[in-house]
């Protein structure tokens, strides 16, 4: 029985020392436990950029369109068959180039009757005038009747109007053989040839021959909302505002030009009034019918807060951003956005110029919580 007894002790020391043993390992193998007992949390890793001051543009960003500075659309003034075409489709042309012209036998031919016709009644014209001439004198003599002289008067009036008549007749039979030659009314860039050399062409017809598209210089037209209107024509009373225009994934530099008109009413069913800038394009970059990003400057804030638009964080109580104070800690700070261009954003208040602030990694953080600063991904803001 005794024996019994000290076997059931031994047993209970063992079980005692192996559940402390077990105890000891699991303290020693948490991180989390310190010599106090309490845990530290890891360093949050973040990008950063300072705040700026620097001088900023006030601008209106849109989306416009690109037109002709001239169109013409040329027709046949007369109708005819096609002789030749002297340019081809997409070529330049410069103004009162010849471009068209038509079979000129039958207009030759019209001319020279009506010419031959003005000739005949000039003859006869001046035979009346001689008969006139003649009467009038022997009337003056007793020998002619009144009624002869009168006679005589009239044919001659009579044959001058019909030489006035004539010479109409030849002017426009000249005119009518200058058609058949059809010249650029515009310099510009030409479009797609819509009729060939032996086609008949008639005056009537509603299809132009080609359209000429004149692209130096260009028009972008564009609508800003009405709201901007009275700006507009602050700055504009101020001096010439200028534009500037870029096809979309143009990395170039932007094309630059200045406004030239302000419609005279805004359109009530988009709320916008239309605008144009004029471009001097003498690189071709702008072409009629293209979409391009239009940017007008109307004057420059010269010590405005610039921070990364990616640090411009928007949460219930409004828009906000994380600010990297001294110990390596962040608060949050709420702010109020002036304006934002996409890249670069203006605070007008809530910050001040050479704090740092947190431009990714903002999920992760509350105020308080302790970062540690990784390489920069490029949002920064240029001084």
């Amino acid at each position: 029985m005794a024996t019994h007894r000290l076997l059931l002790g031994g047993l209970v020391v063992l079980s005692a020392c192996a559940v402390n043993a077990c105890s000891g390992d699991a303290a020693t193998s948490d991180p989390s436990r310190g010599r106090g007992g309490a845990g530290q949390a890891a360093a949050v890793p973040v990008t950063t950029a300072p705040v700026v001051q620097k001088p900023m543009p006030i601008d209106i960003r849109v989306i416009g369109v690109v037109e002709a500075y001239s169109n013409v659309a040329v027709h046949a003034q007369l109708t005819g068959q096609l002789d030749t075409v002297s340019f081809r489709e997409g070529d330049d042309v410069k103004k009162g180039q010849v471009l068209f012209a038509l079979d000129r036998r039958p207009l030759e031919a019209a001319l020279q009757q009506a010419q031959a016709a003005l000739d005949r009644d000039l003859a006869q014209a001046a035979n009346a005038k001689a008969q006139s001439a003649r009467y009038r004198d022997l009337s003056a003599r007793g020998i002619a009747t009144r009624e002869q002289v009168d006679q005589i008067n009239t044919n001659e009036a009579a044959l001058e109007a019909t030489v006035g008549a004539d010479r109409a007749v030849v002017e426009n039979a000249k005119v009518q053989l200058q058609y058949a030659t059809i010249a650029a009314p515009i310099g510009g860039r030409t479009g797609a040839l819509m009729v060939h050399a032996g086609n008949l062409i008639r005056a009537a017809d509603t299809a132009p021959l080609v359209i000429i598209n004149q692209v130096t210089p260009i028009f972008v037209s564009f609508g800003i909302p009405e709201a901007q209107l009275p700006d507009l024509k602050r700055y504009m009373a101020a001096g010439t505002l200028r534009v500037e225009a870029r096809p979309p994934n143009d990395t170039a530099p932007p094309s630059s030009g200045h406004i030239t008109f302000v419609d005279n009413a805004v359109d009530r069913t988009t709320g916008t009034i239309r605008i144009k800038g004029t471009f001097a394009n003498d690189d071709r970059r702008l072409w009629p019918g293209q979409f391009v990003n239009v940017v007008v400057t109307l004057a420059t804030e010269p010590q405005a807060l610039v921070v990364p638009a990616a640090a411009v964080q928007t949460g219930q109580q409004g828009q906000y951003l994380f600010v990297v104070k001294p110990d390596q800690t962040v608060d949050l700070r709420p702010v109020t956005v002036e304006r934002s261009d996409g890249v670069e954003t203006i605070i007008a208040t809530g910050i001040k110029a050479g704090e740092t602030v947190v431009t990714d990694g903002q999920l992760r953080l509350v105020p308080g919580t302790k970062i540690t600063v990784k390489a920069p991904s490029g949002a920064k803001v240029s001084p």
